[in-house]
């Protein structure tokens, strides 16, 4: 087991107070129901943005609760590193957007883009970053409107996902905490089964894209199901692996908000039993890349996760990226 290099010194969230049930799905004229979608999914609800939120806003809250979490100031951040699929504006990036709304004015801020894997993929480049001494403290967030982004009209979509953000602050860890283990993997001959087909550089927003709605997301969902499986129980092997530990070790597992039937595949794979595994997707949906964040800081907020456990965060998004991660709190 590798000696932690950085340590989570602090958790956020950000989300919408707007909540939107699944009996309103059928207000909007859609042919579905509350025991459709809960029993498919285990999705009860979903956070959903009103005009004005934005996805920068919703990190900004996120950030700021990590920050007082981690005693940490703006003026303190060396970097910060946020995941979104839906970026407020194409150019610049969110992150530095959140930069400005922090007053982190000596950060470097970037986004980068892997979907619901996103936060994780985040975690392990701010590790990097402090490994290699470029820096010491670092926010991480994975933001989301998707609402944004989402077809109104496709039943097969609108009801799985909502909006929110979660962040983390990562410092440089001088005691046996922090992250143990960290995976990262993706496939992108299989991009085309969760994608938007259109609004990028290659297809334009037009007025036939408009027409066709296909700058919305579209999903081949038994395809992404399987996948999602195969590969989150792979990451879980791995960072399991890495970290030189077996299910039995772990006292809190965090997957990826997607499905519950996905989650319980996943943890009964990890040899995890149920009653440690943090869900939250009855309440929030899929959140993309704020899903583990939002799902960590309640676990630490409510007293699941506390100092010394060994937690498992694992995720799969579109790309398809899937990304896994051992912590000691």
């Amino acid at each position: 087991m590798k000696r932690p290099i950085a340590y989570f010194a602090g958790t956020g969230r950000g989300v919408p107070e707007t909540v939107m049930r699944n009996d309103d799905f059928q207000r909007l004229g859609l042919d579905t129901s509350d025991e459709w979608i809960a029993s498919r999914t285990g999705i009860r609800e979903r956070r959903i943005a009103q005009s004005g939120e934005t996805t920068c806003g919703m990190a900004a809250a996120a950030a700021r609760m990590a920050m007082q979490m981690a005693n940490v100031a703006a003026g303190e951040l060396d970097a910060i590193v946020l995941s979104t699929a839906t970026a407020d504006r194409l150019l610049p990036s969110t992150a530095v957007d959140l930069q400005a709304a922090l007053g982190a004015s000596r950060a470097a801020a970037f986004d980068i883009g892997a979907a619901c894997s996103g936060f994780l993929y985040a975690a392990t480049v701010a590790e990097g970053l402090i490994a290699t001494g470029v820096a010491e403290t670092v926010l991480i967030a994975g933001a989301e409107k998707m609402s944004a982004i989402i077809d109104w009209q496709d039943r097969a979509t609108c009801v799985l996902f909502g909006d929110g953000a979660g962040a983390a602050i990562l410092k440089r860890t001088k005691q046996q905490r922090g992250i143990l283990s960290a995976y990262m993997r993706s496939d992108g001959a299989l991009a085309d089964l969760l994608f938007r087909p259109a609004g990028g550089a290659t297809i334009p927003f037009s007025e036939a894209v408009l027409h066709d709605r296909s700058h919305f997301v579209k999903m081949a969902g038994r395809e992404v199901f399987k996948h999602a499986v195969r590969s989150m129980a792979d990451a879980t092997d791995r960072a399991l692996d890495g970290a030189k530990l077996t299910g039995a070790d772990i006292d809190v597992m965090i997957p990826h908000q997607a499905n519950m039937r996905i989650i319980e595949a996943t943890a009964k794979h990890a040899n995890v039993p149920m009653e440690k595994v943090y869900v939250n997707v009855d309440r929030f949906g899929n959140t993309s890349s704020a899903s583990v964040a939002i799902a960590l800081d309640e676990a630490v907020a409510c007293g699941r996760i506390v100092e010394g456990m060994h937690v498992l965060l694992v995720a799969f998004g579109a790309g398809f990226t899937w990304a896994s991660m051992v912590v000691r709190f």
